[in-house]
């Protein structure tokens, strides 16, 4: 609990700061209104700083996991949106504050303490005051149309890859793959259940799905299975597991309570029929050829979780001529995948979201996401072997999405001619 209050006081400390000073703009660019106007302006910016404040006091000193996820989902994005903004305003102002301080350093020894302190002021620039509140808003305004337009605007992006050992039998089959679902986020239904029929309508022969189900618990997909068991194709549905699963990310009464809930995680995956590889493989097989698909755990470099056996789940496909590898971190391929299996050919991951902002014009691509990860998006390839990441189909936090839209990949295998 001491812990907690300590939080609790630096938060508040932190915001109130930021809210005083841009709060001075507000005081500046409100000042020839009307007093009725003046008032009702200056009184509604400190209503978003106390529901703030309530809603840290509500985080530290209650268990913010009784309730719904989508509810908490909204208060960290409330958070986030409001002082987010809120520190491009504060940006412009200390600017504006910095040029104030040069102009009072060079009124000060031109004309001397004595006659600045009798009467000059110095003044903060209209101009910049009514820009850092612009700086403010344009954030706020970007996140809430990430929100409302950007969350489920589902994008299909096709990848073709010549494999040089590719049965013949499987030349020119399509794989689904999707992503990240995170089914506790999500605040639209009609619109998940209209992503899943863009990709039913694609008509793939296999579909990958590589994990991070739910953002904390089990009990978040259960509104949803009735949408993602419609997920089928004629060669199977492979999924495995993120390290959103697991339940790592919240607080258990017991160990046996957070193991009650990885198994209703692993039920769910069932109950949509989805066959999901717990370090193992399946052979798919078409007219006596087949291919490997291998599914691990979550497997992650740095600090993430490490579930995943790649060498259990690589056991008895030595001899497949294609193996297809599905694991949730794209670290992974450089950690282990590329180091000790080269003959894994392609492996589908996810889990950076694209960072769920950023820019794609033609072939240019950026995001914060690539600060965190070498391979973060889209189709990468080291001598024969490949990694494809998707970018996701949901969102976590931050409940919306901002020049990286939620992706659903097609991609169709052929023989190298």
């Amino acid at each position: 609990m001491r812990n907690r209050m300590i939080t609790l006081l630096f938060f508040t400390v932190i915001f109130l700061v930021i809210d005083f000073y841009v709060y001075q703009a507000v005081v500046g660019v409100t000042k020839e209104f009307s007093a009725t106007a003046r008032n009702l302006w200056r009184i509604a910016f400190w209503i978003p700083t106390v529901l703030s404040i309530g809603a840290l006091l509500w985080w530290v000193l209650d268990d913010p996991y009784r309730y719904n996820a989508n509810f908490r989902n909204w208060v960290i994005t409330g958070l986030v949106a409001t002082y987010f903004s809120k520190i491009f305003g504060v940006v412009v102002l200390f600017v504006d504050d910095l040029g104030r301080l040069v102009k009072w350093a060079k009124t000060f020894f031109e004309k001397g303490a004595g006659e600045l302190l009798a009467g000059e002021s110095i003044t903060r620039s209209e101009f910049l005051m009514k820009t850092a509140l612009v700086a403010t808003a344009v954030p706020f305004g970007t996140m809430a149309f990430g929100i409302i337009s950007g969350a489920h605007d589902y994008r299909v992006k096709r990848v073709t890859l010549t494999l040089p050992n590719l049965p013949k039998s499987f030349d020119g089959i399509t794989i689904g793959h999707i992503s990240d679902i995170h089914s506790g986020s999500f605040w639209n239904k009609t619109a998940v259940e209209g992503g899943v029929d863009m990709l039913l309508d694609q008509k793939p022969d296999l579909i990958f799905f590589t994990g991070d189900l739910v953002n904390n618990e089990a009990a978040e997909v259960k509104d949803y299975i009735d949408i993602f068991d419609k997920v089928k194709a004629p060669l199977g549905v492979y999924s495995v597991t993120g390290n959103h699963d697991y339940g790592d990310y919240r607080s258990w009464s017991s160990t046996r309570e957070k193991q009650n809930n990885f198994k209703n995680l692993i039920e769910a995956h069932s109950l949509m029929n989805y066959n999901l590889l717990m370090n193992e493989n399946r052979m798919i097989t078409l007219n006596g050829e087949s291919i490997a698909v291998i599914g691990i755990e979550n497997w992650g470099a740095g600090r993430f979780s490490k579930y995943g056996k790649l060498d259990q789940a690589y056991r008895g496909t030595e001899g497949a001529p294609v193996k297809l590898l599905l694991s949730h971190d794209p670290s992974h391929w450089d950690a282990q995948v590329r180091t000790e299996y080269k003959d894994i050919d392609v492996m589908f991951a996810g889990h950076t979201h694209g960072f769920q902002f950023g820019v794609e014009l033609g072939n240019f691509q950026w995001s914060p996401s690539q600060y965190a990860y070498k391979q973060w998006a889209g189709l990468y390839q080291q001598e024969n072997q490949y990694l494809y990441v998707n970018r996701g189909y949901g969102y976590i936090g931050y409940p919306g999405r901002i020049g990286m839209p939620p992706e659903l990949t097609i991609i169709k295998l052929q023989v190298q001619s």
